[in-house]
């Protein structure tokens, strides 16, 4: 079953995106940039650039899934705080178009992509290059980021909709906080 899948790595200054088509176990990269905002413009105009350019990219590439990296909140809480900020209007406009969403953190994209969740950006961007065929390592590391987003969500979805179809089928049992939902909140079973 062929699925196209955004993946986000949100940032205030620069939101990366990259857009993959999955088939079967197959990859293959659609499309891929950053959305850049100046500090210098007022934090409202800049959160509305993020989400409207990750509105016009899903108008441009219709995916079906969305798959976005979570925040890491380390020693520096004002720049998780505008990231957190920038990853909230793009999941709005992710909830807008009624995607199935895939929450990853960074060391769970980076064990699935790499191999090891202490993977440093240069493998992140070469794994990317060779999963996704490329003849080069997709640049800026934003967009390489958000590229591995979608690889992540790619081969954990499959997953995802088995661990709900057990549930289902063992009466109901709760769902696991790391499975992909449909829209605003409510959980769906993927595409």
């Amino acid at each position: 079953m062929r699925v196209t899948i955004l993946g986000i790595d949100p940032g205030l200054a620069s939101t990366g995106w990259g857009v993959v088509e999955a088939d079967g176990s197959r990859l293959r990269c659609i499309a891929y940039g950053c959305i850049a905002t100046h500090a210098t413009d007022e934090l409202a105009q800049r959160l509305a650039t993020i989400h409207d350019e990750v509105r016009d990219v899903i108008s441009r590439y219709a995916p079906s899934d969305c798959a976005v990296e979570s925040v890491f909140f380390g020693a520096n809480t004002k720049s998780a705080f505008a990231t957190g900020q920038a990853r909230g209007v793009a999941l709005l406009a992710t909830a807008d178009a009624r995607l199935v969403l895939g929450d990853y953190s960074p060391v769970q994209i980076k064990s699935v992509v790499v191999g090891t969740g202490r993977a440093d950006k240069k493998q992140v961007q070469y794994m990317v290059r060779v999963t996704l065929g490329l003849d080069h390592e997709p640049k800026p590391d934003h967009a390489a980021d958000a590229l591995a987003a979608a690889i992540t969500h790619a081969r954990l979805r499959g997953n995802a909709a088995l661990e709900r179809a057990v549930a289902r089928s063992v009466g109901g049992a709760a769902e696991t906080s790391d499975a992909p939902s449909r829209g605003a909140g409510a959980r769906g079973a993927a595409r």
